[in-house]
C-alpha cells in the first residue's frame, strides 16, 4: 500500500514538471508569461461571453424600447385616424341636413300654405303588417296625430298615429292598414293605396279600385287626391305592374314606393295646410 501511494505521488510530479517546461516552452515561443497565458486562456473567453450578453442585453432593450414607441405611435395614429373619420361623418351628416332643409325650403316656396317640422327618426318597428317608425319630435313643437309626413322633395312618408310630448310615431305608407285616397296623375283614374304587407308584396304598395276601362302604363306617377289628412299632389308612387282583382271587376296596380323609406334619416310632418 506504502509502495502505491509512492508511486502514485512520484507519476503526479512527473507530470507536473512535464506541463511545467511545457508552459516554459510554449511561454519563450510566444512570448506571453504565464500569467498572461492564464488570463487569455481563460478570462478571455469569459469576456468575450459577457461582451456579447451585453451585447445581446442592449439590442433586447432596444428592441423593447423601439416596440413600445411604435406601439405608442400607432395607437396616436389609430385615434387621429378616428378622430378625422368621425369628422367626416358629422361634415358628411351635416351636408345631407343641408341638402335636405333645401330641398325642404323649395318645398315650402312652392306650397306657401305649408308649415312645415322637421324630425329625425330614432327608431323603427315592422313585421308582416305593419310598419312604423318614431321621430325626436312631438306635441311641443305642433305635431299631432293625423298629420302626414313627407320627404324634403315632397314624397308621401305616411301619417302620424301617435304623439307624445317630444315624440311622434309614424304609420309609414307601407303599412297595410294605411288606406290613401290616390290618383294616377297622366289619367286622373282614382283609387285607394296600401302597403302590400298582407298581400305578400312586400316592399310594394297596391292601388286597389281603378276602373276595368282604366289605362295603366309603367312608370305612371301616382299622387294623393287630396284630403283632410293628405294635400294634393303628393308623389305616393310609380306604377311597376297591374292586373284584374280577383273577381276580375276592377284593375289594380303595384306601385314602387316614391320614398326610400328605409333609408330615410330625416323626414317633415306638414303641421298645417290649406285643405280647400
Amino acid at each position: 500500500m506504502k509502495h502505491l501511494f509512492t508511486t502514485r505521488v512520484r507519476v503526479i510530479l512527473v507530470i507536473a514538471v512535464l506541463l511545467a517546461i511545457a508552459l516554459t516552452v510554449i511561454s519563450s515561443l510566444t512570448g506571453f508569461s504565464l500569467p498572461d497565458m492564464f488570463v487569455k486562456g481563460v478570462l478571455t473567453p469569459i469576456r468575450s461571453g459577457v461582451s456579447n450578453l451585453t451585447d445581446r442585453a442592449e439590442q433586447l432593450y432596444s428592441y423593447m424600447f423601439e416596440y413600445e414607441s411604435l406601439k405608442a405611435e400607432n395607437e396616436a395614429l389609430k385615434a387621429e385616424l378616428a378622430a378625422i373619420q368621425d369628422q367626416a361623418r358629422r361634415v358628411d351628416t351635416i351636408s345631407r341636413e343641408n341638402d335636405n332643409l333645401r330641398e325642404a325650403l323649395k318645398l315650402k316656396e312652392a306650397n306657401e300654405d305649408y308649415e312645415l317640422v322637421d324630425g329625425y327618426i330614432i327608431s323603427w318597428s315592422s313585421n308582416e303588417w305593419s310598419s312604423t317608425f318614431t321621430i325626436n319630435r312631438g306635441s311641443n313643437v305642433g305635431i299631432a296625430e293625423g298629420m302626414c309626413a313627407v320627404t324634403a322633395n315632397g314624397e308621401l312618408v305616411g301619417m302620424v298615429s301617435e304623439v307624445g310630448r317630444n315624440y311622434a310615431v309614424i304609420k309609414s305608407v307601407m303599412d297595410s292598414s294605411l288606406e290613401i285616397s290616390a290618383t294616377i296623375a297622366s289619367s286622373g283614374h282614382n283609387g285607394m293605396v296600401q302597403g302590400g304587407y298582407s298581400t305578400g308584396l312586400e316592399g310594394l304598395l297596391r292601388m286597389n279600385y281603378l276602373p276595368s276601362s282604366a289605362t295603366i302604363r309603367n312608370n305612371d306617377q301616382v299622387v294623393t287626391t287630396g284630403s283632410t289628412v293628405y294635400p294634393r299632389d303628393l308623389v305616393i308612387g310609380h306604377v311597376v305592374d297591374a292586373g284584374f282583382d280577383d273577381a276580375g271587376i276592377a284593375k289594380y296596380a303595384l306601385l314602387q314606393p316614391a320614398a326610400d323609406i328605409r333609408s330615410l334619416e330625416q323626414i317633415f310632418i306638414i303641421t298645417q295646410y290649406n285643405a280647400g
